[in-house]
């Protein structure tokens, strides 16, 4: 069977399985559970349909499976599988939304279209396999660098994002104590480390790891203008709306984010803007 063909039923099945689970749990984070997995059998799905002999699909495949291993531990040790763990945004939504409205939001937005998602940014696969004449090179090598080095910026920002977050505490307090009480300030925001250089690293991480599997595929075929991109493409605006709706709620819970957002890139890292100083008043003195 045609290795698009095997993935399209995969993701029908993902589709199928995530909406009737939230029908039943009343949980909606059903696709977040399956997003690091069902990538990397999509990608093997297309590795197998070369019978494992083309190198640059094998690549595409390991890669993306190392992507899927550290997101899924990511996941899971957030408590993203465990009963309860659903998306807080969610809620957030379903508070805004009648609940007709959230139950259509809940079969188009969340289980169909972002399903559909994770299989286009897996596609520049199928573009390489229909150019696997052109063989695995030094473009590849690069790509495949480029990819380990995101990979590893992406552990790193979701393990200072870690760390700020268990040092808070289980109950996120932005202080530990008074200072008469020997305690110390605690930060409402995460300033350190790679995100002072962007608000949202990981991110930015992400995003980058799909578009070099996109280029995975335009080296293959000798052009950048390839339908496969649109993968890639659709996940760049899905994050973008997500930081949008996620900073909303961040000013509402954390007092100092918005002076962290003027002078913070939102994903893109780069160096932080400096503040501008209040102009000064001259005193005029008495005569």
């Amino acid at each position: 069977m045609d290795p698009f063909v095997v993935c399209l039923w995969i993701m029908l099945t993902s589709c199928a399985t995530a909406w009737i689970l939230s029908l039943l749990t009343g949980e909606y984070s059903w696709v977040d559970r399956s997003w690091s997995l069902v990538p990397p059998v999509y990608a093997w799905v297309f590795a197998a349909g070369a019978g494992f002999d083309d190198a640059r699909l094998v690549t595409i495949a390991v890669l993306v499976t190392l992507w899927g291993a550290r997101l899924t531990f990511n996941f899971a040790r957030k408590g993203g599988y465990a009963p309860g763990g659903e998306d807080y945004r969610w809620a957030v939504l379903r508070g805004r939304m009648s609940p007709a409205g959230f139950g259509l939001f809940n079969l188009f937005f969340i289980t169909i279209y972002q399903n559909a998602i994770l299989l286009l940014i897996v596609l520049p696969a199928a573009t390489a396999a229909l150019h696997a004449a052109n063989p695995f090179g030094p473009a590849d090598l690069g790509l495949t660098f480029a990819f380990l080095l995101l990979l590893v910026g992406e552990g790193v920002a979701d393990q200072q994002q870690w760390d700020f977050h268990r040092a808070r505490g289980p109950r996120g307090a932005d202080t530990a104590g008074s200072p008469a009480e020997g305690g110390a300030a605690r930060p409402d925001v995460l300033r350190t480390g790679l995100f002072r250089y962007s608000r949202h690293p990981n991110y930015f991480c992400e995003l980058g790891q799909w578009w070099v599997v996109f280029l995975f595929g335009a080296v293959a075929a000798g052009s950048l203008l390839q339908w496969s991109g649109l993968g890639a493409l659709l996940l760049t605006g899905l994050f973008i709306g997500s930081t949008v709706f996620t900073e909303r709620i961040s000013v509402s819970r954390h007092p100092g984010y918005p002076a962290y957002q003027r002078v913070t890139s939102p994903i893109v890292p780069w160096f932080p803007r400096a503040v501008p100083r209040p102009e000064s008043v001259p005193v005029r003195r008495a005569l």
